[in-house]
This record gives structure tokens, sequence and C-alpha cells, in this order.
């Protein structure tokens, strides 16, 4: 009888999984991966909550901010930044160095930031962080 209802949770599972749209899977796979670049290259300034540190380091909770730079953010992650950036009417003067980050690996980050911390802002994908690389200033 426990054999029999393992099996058929066990194939449950299987149904809902199968049934995942594309977009679905795409979304998963980024934002899981993103999770992993988040946590070894991020976390420490950032917070594991996005929550920033102090008058020191931005927080990354503030979706208008985001949505607002949607485009620079690519940019911001590869290159770092240098000039100050006001995040919830609150100055931040400390520079964010640049990163050795591959495309993938910022489109994950993007992904899973814009998606954390109170933010739903969907998948970047590798193509659009490419394509906003390439328009750097």
């Amino acid at each position: 009888m426990k054999i029999r209802a393992i099996c058929i949770i066990g194939l449950l599972l299987a149904v809902l999984v199968a049934c995942q749209s594309e977009d679905a899977l795409e979304f998963s796979r980024y934002y899981s991966s993103g999770k992993v670049v988040y946590q070894s290259r991020c976390q420490n300034c950032h917070g594991d909550k996005g929550e920033g540190l102090s008058a020191l380091i931005p927080p990354l909770t503030d979706s208008v901010y985001l949505k607002a730079n949607k485009q620079q953010l690519a940019c911001m992650v590869k290159y770092g930044m240098n000039a100050p950036i006001t995040i919830n009417k609150k100055a931040f003067y400390n520079k964010m160095p640049l990163t050795d980050l591959a495309p993938v690996e910022i489109a994950e980050v993007l992904t899973y930031v814009n998606n954390s911390f109170g933010n739903k802002m969907g998948v970047v994908t590798t193509a659009m962080a490419e394509g906003d690389l390439k328009n750097c200033k």
C-alpha cells in the first residue's frame, strides 16, 4: 500500500513538472542559477535579503529604481559603478567593483535580483543582457 501511494505521488509530481511551460522552465533555470551567483558574488555586500549595508551599500529592494534603470543593470553588474546612486531618497557614494561575470551569469543574477526581495520583474535572458552590455556608456 505504501509503495503504491509513493508511486502515485511520484507520478503526480512528474506530471506537474512536465506540464510547466517553456517560459516557466526558462525562468526557473535563470532564477535558480542566479541565486547561486548572487550568493557567491553579491550577497557579501548587498546582504542575503538584498537589504544593502547601512549608508555604504545600496539595497536591491527598490523595484522602482530597478525598473527605471532596467537597461543599465547589466552594465552596472559587469563594469561596476563609480558615481553616487540614490535609492529611496538616500544617497550611496561607495564604488561598486567590476566583475568578470559572463553575460549568462549576469542574466541569471539579474533574474534572481529582479524577482527577489519584493521585486517581480520577470526573466532577463542572456540575449537581453548581451544587448544591454553593447550599449554600456
